[in-house]
Formats: structure tokens, C-alpha cells, sequence
């Protein structure tokens, strides 16, 4: 079944936003900021009041925190909703080779990256198959790579066994920076757009979200639970491998190039042969959704969804999933593009809980 996308619609990461290209597509329509504010509203840490005053109040002090301490961090952020990161860990890719040897193995063009510039950038295996998927980042000496910590070490593992005499380090670097995203619509850098303050980088993702990597002494005191940025990042159509979805997707399935997670310009990579086939012969049957399920049992990454059309056989998997403020889950789906224009998927088994299909990109020609 041949997708509806044309092939030659996503144009190189730098140019293309994330949010431009579902806007162009209109496949991925924004979820307006002040959902995600809500949900940082409801998903504060346990002991805080779930209240507007509560979160402004916490903000206040973070603000008078970050003067005590030196940082300077832009105004427009300083106002806004702080979550945790730290479950995610920091790579750095360094030597003179470095670029070379990230854009031979990433499916995004690392040449094409300009200092002090970011893009999401994927991992594959020689299936053409994510295993993982990440925020890299040039700096002046290197590359930061954003990830879940639970893949890093195994990662930087395995990059490292195809380094060979390639003049190229890799370094976790965690302990280096306190990682924090920040949501709220006057977080206002340009999507992929860095800047520095006293220490700190900001990246901008899409409006209205910026992840924050800071000197640990000097990191901004989290004000809600990281559930709010989860939810933030389902809502912008960002799928996040983990160890439980690794060498799952095709990126297209998970809608990979529509946020400029992929190039379709550059060479080689593991993969790219399929990659590129399923971009341009067509063939793809599965698809990412957001949907939604009810109940107070968080579905997890790698679960499985099925569909009556298909019986006994599991139709899809579960990519990521936060609660949301109203009650119940909003989750990322893979899953087969019939069984998402039937919309009558469930979860975990074919009598199990329904997953009411939300939005989803163009399915079928």
C-alpha cells in the first residue's frame, strides 16, 4: 500500500522543521500549547499542588534560584514549566573525523549541520531498522547526541566497533550537564536553533519546547513530573526508541522523516538500501498514530496492539505513552495502516482496552 506522501516533500532538516512539515503535509496537526500546559499542571511531583499558582510559584522561585546562582539563562525561558531529564544521557562524538563518521552512520545528513545547530538524527540496523533515535547537536569541538539512558552505553558500544582508524572518541558526558526541558509558549528559540548563556545550551525543538543542558550547579530546580515533557513529545509526533522498541521500525513506520529525522540526499548508511526503498517504490504498511486509551494503566513502550480485521495477530506496538490530564494515556502507535483506517485498535490483546485513534499522516494513495 503506497503512502500518499510524495518522496520528494521533506526537504534537508535544516530548512524543514518538524512542525512545518506536519503542518505542510497536514498529517500531524499541533496540539495547542495550553494542552501541554495542563498537563504539566497535573503532573506536577508528588507533593506539590496540582494548581496554576503552585507551578507559578515554583517558577518565581526557580527565577530568584537561577540569580543567586550566576545563571543567566534567556528571560523568555526562565517564566516556564521545568522538567527533569536526567533519564536521558549525553554522548559526545569528538576528533577530527567525527563529522564524517556521524554522517556515514546516522540517517540524517551530520555534514549539512552547521555549529551551534541541531537536528533529530536515528540509528539503524543493517535491516534499515531504528535503533535509536536522538537529538544531536554541533558544538565548535563535537557532536552531542541526547538519548535514553538505558540504550546509551550499549550505543556508544556499538558506534564504537565501526570507529576502526577513524580519528573519533566517544564519550558519555552525562555528569557534565544537568538535562531539563522546558515547555510553555514564551520558551521561544527557533526549532533546531542553539544558543549559549553562562554555561547552559539551549536547543530549540518545536514552539514552545527547548531542552536545556546546563552546568550541574547551576541547573534549574524541576517543577513538574517528566511525564509533562513525555506528553509534550507524543503531542509533536517525536517517537523515542527505547530498549523495548529497538530494531522495530522502519523510520517511516514511526513517521521518522516527517519530523527531519531523515535524509533522502545524502550516501550510505546501515539501512539506507531499505530506507530508501520503502521512501520510493512505496511497499510501507505500518504507520505511527497518536491515540488514546483510558484507565489508570500506563501502556509501555514495546506492548502490543491488535485489531478484530486481524484476529489474533498483533497489528502494531506501542512507541511511547504519558498520562494526560483529563485522565487516561495518550500514546504513539506503529501499527498496520488497515487497522488504523478501521480505527478499532486495542491494547495488550484483541478483547483488551480500545485505543481510540486520534490523528495520524495521510495512510494510502
Amino acid at each position: 500500500m503506497r503512502p500518499s506522501i510524495p518522496s520528494t516533500v521533506i526537504d534537508a532538516p535544516s530548512t524543514r522543521t518538524a512542525c512545518a512539515a506536519r503542518c505542510l503535509l497536514n498529517a500531524w496537526p499541533a496540539i495547542p500549547i495550553h494542552h501541554t500546559m495542563a498537563a504539566t499542571r497535573a503532573s506536577v511531583q508528588p507533593g506539590s499542588a496540582a494548581s496554576s499558582k503552585s507551578v507559578a510559584a515554583a517558577a518565581s522561585a526557580m527565577k530568584h534560584e537561577a540569580a543567586r546562582d550566576g545563571t543567566r539563562v534567556k528571560s523568555q525561558v526562565m517564566s516556564e514549566i521545568v522538567a527533569d531529564l536526567s533519564s536521558n544521557a549525553l554522548l559526545f562524538v569528538s576528533g577530527d573525523d567525527a563529522s564524517a563518521f556521524l554522517h556515514a552512520q546516522l540517517t540524517n545528513d551530520v555534514e549539512a549541520l552547521g555549529v551551534n545547530r541541531a537536528q533529530w538524527n536515528g540509528w539503524c540496523s543493517p535491516k534499515g531498522r531504528l535503533l535509536a533515535t536522538f537529538l544531536l547537536v554541533r558544538r565548535p569541538d563535537g557532536f552531542l547526541a541526547m538519548l535514553p539512558g538505558e540504550i546509551a552505553a550499549p550505543i556508544a558500544k556499538r558506534l564504537a566497533m565501526f570507529v576502526l582508524r577513524s580519528k573519533v572518541k566517544i564519550a558519555d558526558v552525562s555528569d557534565r550537564y544537568a538535562r531539563r526541558g522546558i515547555l510553555g509558549p514564551r520558551a521561544g528559540l527557533a526549532p533546531m536553533e542553539v544558543a549559549e548563556d553562562n554555561g547552559a545550551i539551549l536547543v530549540g525543538l518545536e514552539p514552545g519546547r527547548i531542552v536545556a543542558l546546563m552546568p550541574p550547579e547551576r541547573a534549574l530546580t524541576p517543577n513538574v513530573s517528566p511525564d509533562a515533557w513525555e506528553l509534550a513529545a507524543i503531542h509533536a509526533g517525536v517517537p523515542i526508541i527505547t530498549a523495548a522498541t529497538q530494531d522495530a521500525f522502519v523510520p517511516q513506520m514511526a513517521n521518522f522523516e516527517l519530523v527531519g529525522g531523515v535524509s533522502f540526499k545524502k550516501g550510505c548508511y546501515p539501512g539506507q538500501e531499505i530506507v530508501a526503498r520503502t521512501q520510493y517504490r512505496g511497499g510501507l504498511k505500518r504507520r505511527m498514530a497518536l491515540a488514546h486509551v483510558g484507565g489508570s494503566q500506563r501502556p509501555q513502550p514495546g506492548e502490543s496492539v491488535y485489531s478484530a480485521t486481524f484476529g489474533d495477530q498483533a497489528v502494531g506496538t506501542i512507541v511511547n505513552a504519558a498520562p494526560v490530564p483529563e485522565g487516561g494515556f495518550d500514546a504513539l502507535v506503529v501499527a498496520q495502516i488497515e487497522s488504523l483506517q478501521r480505527d478499532d485498535l486495542r491494547w495488550k490483546s484483541p478483547d483488551g482496552p480500545g485505543l481510540e485513534v486520534r490523528s495520524h499522516p495521510p495512510l494510502a494513495a
